[in-house]
This record gives C-alpha cells, sequence and structure tokens, in this order.
C-alpha cells in the first residue's frame, strides 16, 4: 500500500508507475499478472537509483521475449518526469536513474513528518502477535535470553512501524518437569533459611533427579517462605514432598523469579503488553480442547511411531501413543500428544498456547526463539496450520548463542547465576543501549561474540559509537545554528546542493521507508542496523569532506541559503537516524562524551 502522500516511499512511487506503464504496454494482461512485480535498489550503486524485475516476471504471460519487453519498458520509464534515465540491462531487468529535483523534494516532506518518516501502512493493521524470550522462570534472565529479548523487541517496534498492530508476547513456561525442579531448590532454600543441618549433598540425595538449581539467586526465595510460612513447612527431620508443599512452594518461586525476569527486561528496555501462563492454559484445558479440536479434523489417532533413526536409545520400545497428523503438514514425522503416565507432552501444551494465540483474535504469529529449538519449527508450523486451517501462518525467528568476551578471552561466570553470565551483568557493564545495538549488528541465525572492550570503544570499528558519534554530529551543527525549526528548513533551496558526498547521503535518506517495509516482511530488524551504519558512513564522509573543503561546510555565513539547505541535509539526517534508533529501541545522544 502506499504511503501518506506527505512522506512518500519513492520505491513504493516508481513501482506504481512501472505497472501503469506495462498496463498501458499491456492492456490485455489481468490484474494479478503484476503481482511479483518489485523495485529495488541495485546490486551495484553505479547501476542507477532503482532496478525493476518486472519485464522478467510480466515477460511469460505476455508471450514476449524479457529483453524485448524490457526495452519497451524502459523507453515508457524513461519519458516519467521523476526519470533521468531508464535502461535495460541483463535478462530483462531496468535500471532507473531519478532526476535530482525529484529526489530533493523528499527532503522537505521528511522534515515535517519529522520521526514518522518511514511509517508505513503495509502492514494493513493485520494483528500480529510476536512472542520473544518465554524463558524458563528457573533462574534470572542470562545472555542467552539477551540476544532474543533484543531481536522479538525490536521486529516488534519494526512490525509496528510498518502498520501492524502488534501485541509483544511472553509465555511463561510454568508447568513441567523444569519448574518442579526449581520448587525442590526453593525448598532446599527455605529450609536453609530455617538453619537445617542437613547438607546439599545429602538434600540433594532425596529429591527426584538430584538438585538442579543451585544458584544464590533462589535465597531471597527461601526467605520470602520463612517470612510467609514459618516452619510450617518443615514438619519434621526429613523433608516431606507433598503435593500441596510442593505447589506452594512452586507457585512463590515463580512469582519471585518472573518479578526479577520483567525488572531485567525492564532494564533493557522491554516492556512486553501480555504474560501468558502455560499452567493456567494447562488448568483451564485449552490443550485439550484444542487436541479434540484437531481430533474432529480427523488429525489425532492413536499409532505407533518408527524408531528413532541412527542408534536407539535404551529406553526406547514401540508403543501406542496418541499422534497428531503433522506429516499431513509438511512436518517428517507425527508427533505424540500425551505421555506414558496420560498427561500432555510439551508439544501438545504449546499447542494449547498457539490455540489461545488464535482465539484471541491474532492474524500472524511470530515467535523467536533460540537455535537449539529448530527441529521444532516444522511441527509448531504443522500444528498452528491445522489449528486455524491455514489462515493464521506462524513465523519463527532462530537466535544462535553468545560468546562473551572481554579484550578477546572469554568472561568468567556470574558469582550470582552460578553458572552463566546474567543479564544484568551485561546490562551494568556496557549499558542498555550498547548491548541493544550490538545484538542486531549480526543476522539473529548467525553465532555472535560481545566483546565488552569492542562495544563501548570510541572507533569507527564500533557501529554502537560510530551511528551516535554521527547523531551527536549533527546536533552539534544544528545546536551551532541555534536549532532552526524544521518547517523553516522545510522550504530552504535544495537545488544548491550538488557535491557527490551529498547526494549519497540525501538518496539514502530516502531509501528510509523502504528499508522498513523490507526488514518488517523478512522479520529481519538487523536491517535496520546496517543501515543506520551505511547512513553514518555517508553522513562521515560528507564531514570530513567540509573539513578538507571550506566550501562543503555546513555553515557558511556569507552563504546563507546554502546554509540553510545544508542544515536541512542535517536535520534530515538526525531525523531518520533518531526514527531508526527506536526501532532498535536505542536511545539517541546529544554529545558525544
Amino acid at each position: 500500500m502506499p504511503q501518506d502522500p506527505t512522506a512518500p516511499d519513492i520505491f513504493a512511487v516508481l513501482r506504481a508507475e512501472v505497472v501503469a506503464c506495462l498496463r498501458r504496454l499491456l492492456p490485455d494482461l489481468p490484474e494479478d499478472a503484476f503481482a511479483r512485480v518489485l523495485v529495488e535498489p541495485p546490486r551495484d550503486a553505479s547501476h542507477g537509483d532503482m532496478a525493476t524485475n518486472a519485464a522478467m516476471v510480466v515477460a511469460k504471460p505476455a508471450k514476449m521475449p524479457p529483453p524485448k519487453l524490457a526495452a519497451q519498458l524502459a523507453e515508457a520509464l524513461a519519458a516519467l518526469p521523476m526519470v533521468a534515465e531508464a535502461s535495460p540491462a541483463g535478462p530483462g531487468f531496468v535500471n532507473l536513474r531519478l532526476r535530482e529535483d525529484f529526489v530533493l523534494a523528499q527532503i522537505p516532506a521528511l522534515l515535517r513528518v519529522g520521526e514518522g518518516y518511514g511509517t508505513s501502512t503495509v502492514g494493513q493493521g493485520i494483528r500480529v502477535n510476536v512472542e520473544y524470550v518465554s524463558a524458563n522462570p528457573t533462574g534470572p534472565m542470562h545472555v542467552g535470553h539477551c540476544r532474543g529479548a533484543v531481536v522479538g523487541d525490536a521486529l516488534a517496534n519494526l512490525l509496528l512501524k510498518a502498520g501492524y498492530d502488534v501485541t509483544k508476547e511472553y509465555y511463561i513456561n510454568d508447568a513441567g518437569a523444569q519448574v518442579r525442579a526449581l520448587a525442590y531448590a526453593a525448598y532446599w532454600r527455605y529450609l536453609q533459611a530455617l538453619g537445617t543441618t542437613m547438607s546439599e549433598e545429602e538434600y540433594s540425595a532425596l529429591v527426584p533427579g538430584g538438585l538442579q538449581y543451585r544458584g544464590d539467586y533462589l535465597i531471597p526465595v527461601g526467605e520470602a517462605l520463612k517470612q510467609q510460612h514459618g516452619d510450617s513447612l518443615a514438619p519434621g527431620a526429613v523433608p516431606a514432598f507433598t503435593e500441596e508443599r510442593l505447589a506452594l512452594v512452586q507457585r512463590t518461586a515463580v512469582s519471585m523469579m518472573m518479578d526479577e525476569i520483567r525488572e531485567d527486561l525492564a532494564a533493557l528496555g522491554v516492556v512486553q503488553d501480555v504474560f501468558i501462563s502455560e499452567l493456567k492454559l494447562v488448568q483451564e484445558g485449552v490443550a485439550d480442547r484444542a487436541i479434540a479440536e484437531l481430533a474432529a479434523k480427523g488429525l489425532v489417532y492413536e499409532g505407533v511411531l518408527e524408531p528413532p533413526k541412527g542408534k536407539l536409545p535404551d529406553d526406547w520400545e514401540p508403543r501406542p501413543q496418541t499422534l497428531f497428523a503433522s506429516t499431513k503438514f509438511g512436518d517428517d514425522v507425527d508427533r505424540p500428544l500425551r505421555k506414558s503416565d496420560g498427561s500432555n507432552t510439551y508439544f501438545a501444551n504449546d499447542i494449547g498456547n498457539h490455540a489461545d494465540k488464535i482465539a484471541r483474535g491474532m492474524q500472524q504469529l511470530v515467535q523467536v526463539w533460540g537455535a537449539d529449538h529448530g527441529g521444532y519449527v516444522s511441527r509448531m508450523k504443522a500444528a498452528t496450520k491445522a489449528l486455524s486451517d491455514g489462515k493464521v501462518p506462524l513465523d519463527v525467528v532462530l537466535c544462535q548463542i553468545v560468546k562473551v568476551l572481554k579484550d578477546g578471552e572469554p568472561v568468567r561466570m556470574s558469582k550470582r547465576a552460578g553458572s552463566y553470565i546474567t543479564l544484568r551483568d551485561l546490562i551494568d557493564e556496557v549499558g542498555r543501549d550498547a548491548v541493544r545495538f550490538t545484538m542486531l549488528t549480526r543476522k539473529s541465525d548467525a553465532q555472535m561474540e560481545f566483546d565488552l572492550t569492542k562495544v563501548v570503544e570510541q572507533s569507527r570499528e564500533n557501529p554502537v559509537f560510530y551511528v551516535q558519534y554521527a547523531h551527536a554530529r549533527c546536533r552539534s551543527v544544528l545546536r551551532q545554528a541555534e536549532d532552526p525549526s524544521a518547517e523553516d528548513l522545510a522550504t530552504a533551496p535544495l537545488d544548491v546542493l550538488k557535491d557527490p558526498a551529498e547526494l549519497a547521503l540525501l538518496r539514502r535518506l530516502t531509501t528510509w521507508p523502504r528499508t522498513v517495509e523490507a526488514a518488517a516482511a523478512a522479520r529481519e530488524p538487523h536491517r535496520i542496523a546496517f543501515y543506520l551504519h551505511d547512513l553514518a558512513s555517508d553522513f562521515h564522509i560528507l564531514w570530513n569532506r567540509g573539513r578538507e573543503d571550506a566550501t562543503l561546510r555546513f555553515i557558511l555565513a556569507e552563504q546563507p541559503e546554502a546554509t540553510r539547505a545544508r542544515l536541512a541535509l542535517v536535520a534530515a539526517t538526525a531525523t531518520v537516524i533518531r526514527s531508526g534508533l527506536a526501532v532498535m529501541g536505542v536511545t539517541p545522544v546529544e554529545e558525544m562524551r
């Protein structure tokens, strides 16, 4: 859909013109023949400002060779008032070079719209649920959670800017074996708070599977249980693990862990709209109803799975199971819904989670998972497709692990957590903005090394500093000019901007709306960080040109009109940097110290 006419996406404008030209050239073609027409930046900037695949995708229904159609389309496009040059290329592309006055005219619109520039209606208000983090509430947030939290939050912001109706969600995994293990660990801290003489090893021997969570973070939970219940939960010398007692301890531990998780996320700038409890959904029978719904569609049956490929587990035996026919939706094997004791599998509870989202009216689901869950994607997509009759798509964004270094060496683990580096450790060390920006400097499914020294380094090699420095330089120039209003700068005579560095920066600014839409469509918020780095580079090049050539300085006392034009370019740059940083959840700096 087109942008607000006061701040157009020039790629959308040119695509509309390309389609209009095709309609005139090929009046008998149906509308759907133009659906795959794209107008994008060319791979090689020397080829022009834009390129279109239109002749290639329309040639078949038009029954014309792509090069011949490309030549005709180029001739038609060359006649448009905003096009300086249109030339066919390769197997059927058309490269476009825009008139400078058309590109310059985008700056006044940008300045008037401000940081709303790039806000799109392409999402058409579609309700999208973005679920991210969703860590087991069994301990503090760690570095692995941090990357997923930043990627998910930035992606939600990006979709919101692209015109979607976004719900940010945290699914609390508070049912199952891990949370029961938390209850045992919290109960041990409670006994310690009471002054037990039992050793940790003696207690661990009494716990099914042993004591799993040993970090100091559970000491406050034990103290809270003592304050609330005195010694009433410890009636004898040997712990009595009754269901009622463990459930009470588990509720307290989960509640306190979630309070801490919310605080850690808030310190990272992440505030989610909805927290959904797995346990609550199970107790309300949501998963059971979803499975019954799948059964009514003929997708649940009793069967025996083939043995796993490769070496068989020692405890594997063929047995009848309740299975979901996920292979009908592209999965490689049907999936169990019940354990041998008749309780739900984790997958069955997850079906309930997705059924709940669909029941709440979500039209698209986006979830951010750790890369170790990659094998789980196909079955969950199959279940979502079956639950929604194919109407609600599920997109999964996988995040690879993060290795934390300092001066190139691995960092010691957190004393408090006992086995890993916490999110709060990271924020305390380098600050929220550095954490958020750095986590978006690589594609989420690529492994990352987070060097605590490099992310606070003031050098061009540090993208956090490089982008922030560009904004600080912009603000320094504007303060020196006594902060002229956007409305005043919007009327500046921009035709005085002639230097290639000025025009390169200007052209980069006009690609911001398309960057937002493309990144949102691809579910790739790292593209925003890449764009801002390129924009900062263009600005720093122009800044350095002014140092080398005094006639290119931003403020020229003897040339007020040239000064206004350059200040308009500077203000536009600062505006787009702020717009991009807002998507990333990073605060722009006014000056570097």
